[in-house]
């Protein structure tokens, strides 16, 4: 099997892009945080304590979605375009949507990856005083595409 980020001698290397053309990428992931429904009442009605949680989340899923590469040792640091972060409350959880976009060699799935993340562990650190049973869960890939470059 040949492992693209180890070299012959079996040390960790980062993958040379250079020969690979520049492509529009965009990557879809989603995952879910699990709350009493209590939190997500007192969320709603942001009661919370430290603050508006969604606002917060949104803004450290943006800013961890464009942090990914100073994260994953081995990811490149790409242009990112557009990191876009949802949010469906339920009854006992929040669903958390990230799409992230750019024109670059390699592709972005690591980035939408890494909102998602972090829109989950902000949303837990914000909670975690009043709900003790919280659980981030399913975090995914839903979807990744690369077309050609519009010119």
């Amino acid at each position: 099997m040949n492992l693209t980020h180890v070299d012959p001698q079996g040390e960790a290397r980062m993958v040379d892009i250079g020969s690979k053309a520049i492509m529009h990428r965009e990557a879809v992931a989603s995952g879910t945080i699990f709350l009493n429904p209590q939190t997500i009442d007192s969320i709603k009605a942001q009661l919370i304590k430290k603050g508006d949680v969604l606002a917060a989340a949104r803004i450290a899923a943006i800013s961890g979605g464009k942090r990914t590469s100073d994260l994953i040792p081995l990811c490149h640091n790409i242009p990112i375009d557009r990191i876009d972060v949802k949010f469906e409350l339920k009854e006992d959880r929040v669903d958390i949507i990230s799409t992230a976009s750019c024109d670059a060699r390699t592709g972005i799935e690591m980035e939408a990856l890494t909102a998602v993340s972090i829109a989950a562990l902000t949303i837990y650190d914000m909670c975690k005083s009043i709900d003790k049973q919280m659980v981030i869960s399913n975090i995914k890939l839903e979807k990744k595409t690369k077309n050609d470059v519009q010119s």
